[in-house]
């Protein structure tokens, strides 16, 4: 096997879909463009072209694909999709105030937050035209509507995060705005646009949500536990940040009266030592708190592959399968 040969799901599917994702980064690369504000390509290029897997287009092409699409217009959705996404990480990273993503430097410490804002906001405008030049009334309303739940789950992970009476329940409602909104979207467009059956438009919908879950439940366990130089981001950045993540709840859940009060002080005050961090890490490993987030994980993502039955047998569909595992293999 030669270096260049993809071996992970992600690539593998990436090489499979080549033209398609070629034509996709043309055209955000022709849509990010600005003739007055020479800003916003920059700022853009910055996140847009770091490395990203491109996970949520793919999605997109993907589903299309999957569903027999011939025509063009699922590059337009492919890149309304990252588009979004993008516009979502410069206005996180704003209020997150981060310094680091994808390995390198947030565009909110490079220039400014009103660049990182306003750029973010452009995308978003971008967004809309791209969608709308489908002409498909229902594309442009679930993607509409993912884009009001994204809003949404961020508002509600501000008011959520520091608040230690935080449930799974709760924290679930976040991650489903914040994070699954944007796969499942990505999954539903890609049928709706081939005119596919109701029945495999609600399939990949429903694995596009159970997947952005698993998603992103490991990702809040490997700012726990993960290698900072395969993350991009610094390990412990959500405790630092005082954001109550899955396995935190879970370990408060189980808190005495001692461990509770070193949770109010770190997390609900923002009272934070030298060392809370790996008093933190010792009091997850206690409750099997890191080890219970993984096996919700475990779970979502089979769900995920379980939501693809009732698509065709395809090549594309054995690539989703295994793009369900690999999110989940990153935690092993």
């Amino acid at each position: 096997m030669s270096l260049d040969t993809p071996t992970k799901p992600h690539e593998m599917l990436a090489a499979h879909l080549a033209d398609d994702l070629s034509a996709v980064n043309a055209l955000i690369r022709a849509r990010m463009a600005s003739e007055h504000a020479p800003r916003i390509p920059e700022v853009t290029a910055h996140l847009v072209e770091a490395g990203g897997k491109r996970l949520r287009p793919m999605l997109t092409l993907a589903a299309a694909r999957l569903c027999g699409y011939e025509g063009d217009y699922h590059i337009h959705l492919a890149a309304t999709v990252e588009f979004i996404h993008t516009a979502t990480l410069l206005h996180d990273d704003v209020v997150d105030e981060s310094e680091q993503r994808r390995g390198r430097p947030t565009a909110n410490l490079l220039w400014d937050n009103q660049s990182s804002v306003l750029v973010g906001d452009y995308l978003f405008a971008r967004s809309f035209q791209l969608m709308t030049e489908t002409g498909n009334m229902r594309v442009l309303e679930i993607l509409a509507n993912a884009s009001a739940t994204i809003a949404e789950g961020e508002v509600l992970q501000l008011t959520a995060a520091q608040d230690l009476a935080t449930t799974e329940s709760i924290y679930l409602q976040v991650v489903r705005g914040k994070t699954a909104a944007l796969f499942s979207a990505a999954c539903e467009v890609g049928g709706v646009i081939c005119a596919a059956p109701d029945t495999h438009v609600k399939a990949l919908y429903d694995y596009g949500d159970a997947l952005g879950i698993a998603f992103q439940i490991v990702d809040d366990l490997l700012d726990y536990g993960g290698d900072a130089s395969a993350t991009g981001k610094n390990i412990g950045d959500d405790f630092r940040e005082r954001k109550l993540t899955l396995p935190v709840i879970k370990a408060i859940a189980k808190a005495d009266e001692e461990e509770r009060a070193f949770w109010t002080r770190t997390i609900a005050r923002g009272r934070q030592d030298e060392g809370d961090l790996d008093e933190a890490l010792r009091l997850l490993a206690r409750h099997g708190a890191m080890e219970a987030t993984r096996d919700d994980a475990l779970a979502w993502a089979a769900q995920a592959k379980a939501a693809l039955a009732p698509l065709p047998e395809h090549e594309i569909k054995s690539m989703l399968l295994d793009i369900a595992d690999y999110v989940v293999a990153r935690i092993n």
